[in-house]
């Protein structure tokens, strides 16, 4: 079953939990369209600033935002129209055009994080392939790290949990891995071996699974940071030079999908290979990737 829905309309900033999402070929609608960029035009997330996680955002009317944050009065952003400034921003190895939000935005973040950064919105989605290695032909992805979607399971984390407080540590929250979906009623690491899923009416398939940073030590609400849970995965869910937890999702068509909805298997894996765990690139450093 679908348990849980996330989008993350501002990457690296707080996730708005949906009960019902458009499924996009690029992600669900509204999930990682606005990005923060710095004086470069790199982008920025909690791994640099875990303070973003103390932003709250707002979704409003289409593709606007207000974001607010303790201290910080709350602004509303414009999505920006066809006279915006085009800005070449880089997120990992893609450098794609993306929409300047104006001074008011900037001024914003920027007060905020203490240094100059600007605020971008991805007004083409189509503009960013997929890792052609793992997807295909005309697959795109907005803003996220690599993938359309990201998939965790509520069973996965349990047992996380388990291993944690059994050595001593306190559990986390599904929060610290920023999925999309969540889904429930299935072993422990069974999706390690999916390939397709269908949830509800949408099927996808299942690219590669998500190889973690430290953004998993960060603490969702407060914006502090741990050495948890990262470190157990190290020990327990390491594979190769990839600590992993959940799997990266390409739909193959737009759709609509709800909380309760039901997963269905289409396609397992029969062995659970080297190769496809070896993921690109190592994570033990603080700017490894992570949705």
């Amino acid at each position: 079953m679908l348990a849980s829905l996330h989008i993350y309309p501002v990457k690296g900033c707080r996730a708005v939990d949906l009960d019902r999402a458009v499924v996009e070929p690029w992600g669900l609608a509204g999930d990682r369209r606005w990005l923060i960029v710095d004086a470069d035009c790199q982008f920025i997330t909690q791994r640099k600033h875990p303070a973003l996680a103390r932003v709250v955002i707002t979704p409003g009317p289409g593709a606007d935002v207000t974001v607010s944050s303790d201290g910080y009065p709350p602004l509303p952003v414009a999505a920006p129209d066809e006279s915006a400034e085009l800005l070449k921003v880089t997120v990992w190895r893609s450098t794609v055009l993306a929409a300047a939000a104006g001074d008011e935005a900037d001024a914003w973040f920027s007060a905020y994080l203490g240094e100059p950064v600007r605020l971008v919105y991805l007004d083409d989605p189509t503009r960013r392939a997929v890792d052609p290695d793992y997807g295909q032909d005309g697959d795109t992805v907005s803003f996220a790290d690599g993938y359309p979607l990201l998939l965790t399971s509520t069973e996965s984390l349990d047992q996380l949990n388990q291993w944690l407080t059994a050595a001593g540590h306190q559990p986390v929250p599904m929060n610290r891995f920023r999925p999309n979906v969540v889904v429930s009623g299935y072993p422990p690491w069974a999706e390690d071996r999916w390939r397709r899923i269908r949830i509800g009416p949408v099927s996808f398939r299942v690219a590669k699974p998500c190889a973690r940073c430290v953004v998993t030590t960060t603490d969702q609400t407060t914006g502090e940071r741990g050495s948890q849970p990262l470190r157990m995965l190290a020990a327990r869910r390491r594979f190769g030079k990839n600590l992993v937890f959940g799997q990266n999702l390409i739909p193959d068509f737009p759709g609509y999908i709800r909380v309760g909805d039901p997963i269905e298997i289409i396609l397992f894996a029969r062995n659970i290979t080297r190769s496809r765990l070896n993921i690109r690139p190592i994570v033990l450093s603080t700017f490894s990737r992570d949705n």
